[in-house]
């Protein structure tokens, strides 16, 4: 089966008057069709300059990208990007906020607007329609934020440490119940983060990074008996222990 995605010999370099500064080289990597793939790695070794290349927001300098076997740039594919900070504007209803993609496509439809509204109730933000967001607990607006990206139903989402600024318990919920509702509309995702135990209660399978420039230098997959089928559940199983050892000598290498 053709990948989701394909990634090949990858390369990018930030110019600056003081010179050239390599931040990713040679990165090669495939992702299943709704494989949810995390990518961890030390501070400043690329992992949210990747995303951006794989969004199209950066051009790679060398190596490509392609989607169902297209590449990047000639490809029609949709991609999905939530951001550390849920980016929702006060002055909207949070119904407005999550509809906002679709109004600036022209694609806010009577079947699209009863989409919307039966993911708000579906995700637990029902009855908060006409709320405001400073209205609503951290963890909704990552809701809300989540709603109005998979609304313009992307092909591939992308995920740059949406729940790092949350509190602890807040985060554990919000990342158990949007790695959830992702897994639940069968998505392809990319999560970067550096939350070790976070990655491993969500992940298919990780791929490790080095310190700059970026470069691949571990993958493995997570697997976890059927039982265990959520991110919380997750961190009582048995092998949680093992992959996260695995993880944390990687990333100390």
């Amino acid at each position: 089966m053709k990948p989701k995605l394909e990634v090949c010999e990858l390369g990018y370099s930030y110019h600056t008057l003081e010179g050239e500064t390599l931040a990713l080289s040679q990165i090669s990597f495939s992702v299943r069709s709704g494989e949810f793939l995390v990518i961890a790695g030390p501070s400043g070794c690329g992992k949210s300059t990747m995303l951006s290349l794989l969004s199209g927001l950066l051009k790679p300098e060398s190596g490509t990208i392609r989607i169902d076997g297209v590449p990047l740039s000639e490809s029609n594919a949709k991609i999905g990007y939530m951001l550390q900070k849920d980016h929702l504007f006060e002055w909207r209803t949070i119904y407005k906020n999550v509809a906002l993609g679709l109004e600036i496509q022209n694609k806010l439809t009577p079947q699209a607007e009863e989409n919307l509204r039966h993911m708000l109730k579906t995700y637990g933000l029902g009855g908060f329609e006409n709320a405001r967001p400073s209205e609503l607990s951290g963890g909704m607006r990552q809701r809300a934020a989540l709603i109005r990206t998979l609304a313009l139903e992307p092909d591939l989402l992308l995920l740059d440490e949406p729940f790092s600024a949350l509190d602890y318990q807040t985060r554990l919920s919000v990342s158990d119940d949007i790695s959830s509702i992702i897994r639940s509309t069968h998505k392809t995702a990319i999560l970067i983060t550096h939350d070790l135990s976070e990655a491993i209660s969500i992940a298919d399978r990780i791929l490790v990074l080095s310190a700059r420039p970026g470069h691949i230098k571990y993958s493995f997959e997570v697997e976890f008996p059927p039982e265990y089928d959520s991110p919380l559940s997750r961190r009582n199983a048995p092998e949680f222990s093992r992959y996260f050892n695995l993880l944390w000598e990687q990333l100390r290498a």
